[in-house]
């Protein structure tokens, strides 16, 4: 008797685990978006020990080594002004995550509450968020980007509020979608049913059964946040000088192209490999947490 009771048991807390466990071991299986895992962490890890990375300074000028070809004191040259590009590529790495997280943290905060007041209340609510979105989407992601930044005025946190605001309608989009498919299964019609609270069913039932969804976009965002923070400190919206930003050096090297290209090479590639990662991780994380692989 007892060898019975323990069978099923055993076998129903394993299962739970296996169940859980598939998301991860399709993402596992997934070698692009292992690839954007690793190239993500790297650039995270040598943002973070910039300092002990490179001896050198990312603001400070040398007139006596301006210009200067990659070399091994100075692994990616040196610009304009005599600074290592190495340094200003990874303490530039801080300014692009940190904008890019926070801008879409923004986003998901003012686009995810819209996009749940609309797709759970309906009605003239849900008409006007959405007609109200659909005008902001009709708009160019950057034109508007740079817009509302221009209008704010330069600096990063304005170009961060410029990014949150202008990604926030795909999250309200996207997110509307999904409380509408789940907002008529059974379980929150017998959280209705039991008399639980709106704020209780959004936030304990429907929030949770759309996380997968909100992770794909947040990650798929932040490549487009990395691109448009990049895009505003260009045009000289975003960050200023002489703090390092990969679009500010992009813009500093455009009359030196020729002359030195490495002072645009390394700040675009470093601006094309974490936007690829990005783009890795998102896909990936799309097909592990797909409901219809989920079913396999």
């Amino acid at each position: 008797m007892q060898h019975k009771l323990s069978g099923p048991s055993a076998t129903g807390a394993a299962r739970p685990r296996r169940i859980r466990s598939k998301p991860v071991q399709r993402f596992l299986r997934n070698r692009l978006a292992l690839l954007g895992a690793v190239v993500f962490i790297v650039i995270v890890v040598t943002a973070i020990l910039a300092p002990l990375l490179t001896p050198y300074n990312p603001v400070q000028a040398a007139f006596g080594e301006i210009r200067k070809a990659p070399s091994a004191a100075h692994w990616f040259g040196t610009d304009e002004l005599g600074r290592d590009v190495l340094s200003r590529v990874l303490y530039s790495a801080r300014v692009s995550l940190t904008a890019s997280i926070a801008s879409v943290a923004l986003a998901l905060v003012l686009g995810g509450g819209l996009g749940l007041i609309s797709g759970y209340f309906r009605g003239r609510v849900d008409e006007f968020i959405m007609r109200l979105t659909d005008a902001l989407l009709s708009l160019p992601f950057l034109v508007l980007a740079i817009a509302l930044a221009a209008i704010l005025g330069p600096s990063l946190q304005n170009a961060m509020l410029a990014i949150g605001i202008v990604s926030a309608p795909a999250f309200a989009r996207i997110i509307r979608g999904e409380i509408l498919a789940q907002r008529e299964r059974e379980y929150v019609a017998a959280a209705i049913a039991i008399g639980a609270s709106d704020a209780r069913v959004l936030f304990k039932y429907l929030v949770p059964n759309i996380s997968g969804a909100l992770i794909v976009q947040i990650s798929l965002s932040i490549a487009n946040a990395i691109l448009a923070e990049s895009s505003l400190s260009f045009l000289g919206l975003g960050i200023q000088p002489p703090t390092a930003s990969w679009g500010a050096m992009l813009n500093a090297a455009r009359p030196y192209l020729t002359d030195a290209p490495w002072m645009t090479a390394f700040p675009g590639l470093a601006i094309f490999l974490a936007c690829l990662a990005f783009n890795l991780i998102g896909d990936g994380l799309r097909e592990a947490l797909d409901p219809q692989a989920r079913r396999q």
